[in-house]
């Protein structure tokens, strides 16, 4: 399916000439048309033969500068990782006609969420993303201009803001739970046992390698969920990420009998893992972000209350409320742009298989459509293409993952410079 919004190219007309093999037997004709001029420009800024994207939506996917984008390169597509399948690591040259630059390579990593590359906060030239030696997983260090290279041995999710450590959850137990956020190799040593007491959340010093576990799994399964026996599932962690002045972060605790099927209450802690708070209780959190230290944006249901965006409390708990009521009405991966005046959001497939990423003015309540794009039904569950959107450090640029030119998953860049000054 082609851009929206760009001009029909031959191969697009060619492609739409036979929409039943791409499902779009339905589409109507301004869909395949484009959605007018209002749009902001999009370009790749990868290209095949080999598959590129970056995965989850709250990580620096950008330099300091704005000039390098980060990104993972495979050779297949629609099948689960193997232990020996390894991504190369590269960046982008957005000043060099979007040269690819490679910089190493993991074999520790998921569709969703890649290797957990990202920019280092605080530093112009180090990168960092997770890696497999033998049977454990490691954190590389790698200073872009020098070419060096270091192991930190233990695995990272979430870095702080001053870039000095990291914490991350037991990803062993998460790929025996669930294996599309998970690594391929070691076995969960505790995957046996519901609640393990040497299992949780660990806190790694980016600079000694030091490690140490805060949170435990047993820990919080020992705080009472309303309705649910907790000691008769099996849970795990997963979904971290730091507040933004680095003195508490966010996790979501899931369980299963014995699989993760979507229970899900969102914790927090402080940066030791003490004052653990139960945020969201309902059972139902999904994508989130913090927009301040003292407040969380997150898709949930609370009790009583419809399916939505909320804003929470973190010292308090519970929703006090509501986002986007009747603009932002489904599930998305939602970031504040800088300043908070903005939201980045985008949508899963529609009947039509489109995803949408938009902007969402809090002020005004205003949704900023930023482009519609296609998602061919092969990719779908595990190897589904989120478009994950991430933006530069000026907030005037967004990358977003997405299938929709046929060469499989590629990295587009968005210009939003003109909306956001508006």
């Amino acid at each position: 399916m082609p851009e929206l919004n760009t001009p029909l190219t031959r191969r697009d007309l060619l492609r739409s000439a036979a929409p039943a093999l791409l499902g779009l037997a339905s589409l109507p004709r301004p869909a395949l048309a484009g959605a007018g001029s209002e749009l902001p420009p999009v370009r790749a800024i990868t290209r095949g033969p080999g598959h590129h994207w970056f995965g989850y939506y709250d990580k620096l996917q950008f330099d300091p500068t704005g000039r390098f984008v980060l990104g993972m390169e495979v050779d297949f597509e629609h099948r689960s990782p193997r232990p020996a399948d390894a991504i190369r690591i590269g960046m982008v040259d957005l000043q060099d006609g979007d040269r690819w630059i490679e910089l190493g390579e993991s074999r520790a990593w998921c569709w969703q969420q890649g290797c957990m590359l990202q920019w280092r906060p605080g530093s112009r030239t180090e990168v960092l993303w997770n890696d497999r030696e033998r049977d454990r997983f490691v954190c590389r260090i790698l200073d872009i201009e020098t070419r060096q290279v270091r192991t930190v041995p233990h695995p990272v999710y979430t870095v702080s803001p001053d870039g000095g450590w990291a914490v991350a959850p037991d990803f062993r137990r998460v790929g025996d739970m669930r294996p599309a956020y998970g690594y391929p190799g070691p076995d969960d040593p505790y995957r046996d046992v519901g609640a393990p007491e040497d299992s949780g959340i660990f806190r790694v010093d980016l600079e000694t390698g030091r490690q140490e576990l805060l949170v435990s799994v047993d820990q919080v399964v020992r705080i009472p969920m309303p309705g649910v026996d907790l000691a008769k599932a099996k849970s795990y962690f997963n979904h971290l990420l730091i507040s933004p002045d680095g003195a508490r972060f966010i996790f979501l605790h899931r369980w299963g009998f014995p699989k993760f099927i979507g229970a899900t209450r969102m914790f927090t802690a402080g940066r030791d893992g003490s004052d653990l708070r139960v945020v969201d209780a309902s059972g139902l959190t999904s994508h989130f972000i913090w927009r301040d230290p003292e407040s969380i944006l997150a898709w949930t249901r609370p009790e009583s209350r419809p399916w939505g965006f909320y804003l929470f409390e973190d010292a308090t708990g519970g929703a006090v409320e509501r986002v986007g009521e009747g603009v932002m009405t489904g599930n998305g991966h939602c970031t504040y742009l800088p300043g908070g005046e903005w939201i980045l959001n985008d949508t899963y497939p529609d009947a039509q298989r489109m995803q949408h990423v938009y902007l969402y003015h809090v002020a005004t309540r205003r949704r900023v459509p930023l482009g519609r794009f296609y998602s061919p039904p092969e990719y779908t569950r595990e190897g589904r293409v989120d478009t994950h959107p991430r933006f530069s450090p000026d907030g005037r640029k967004v990358v977003i993952d997405s299938p929709h030119t046929g060469e499989g998953r590629q990295m587009h860049l968005i210009d939003i410079g003109e909306i956001v000054s508006s």
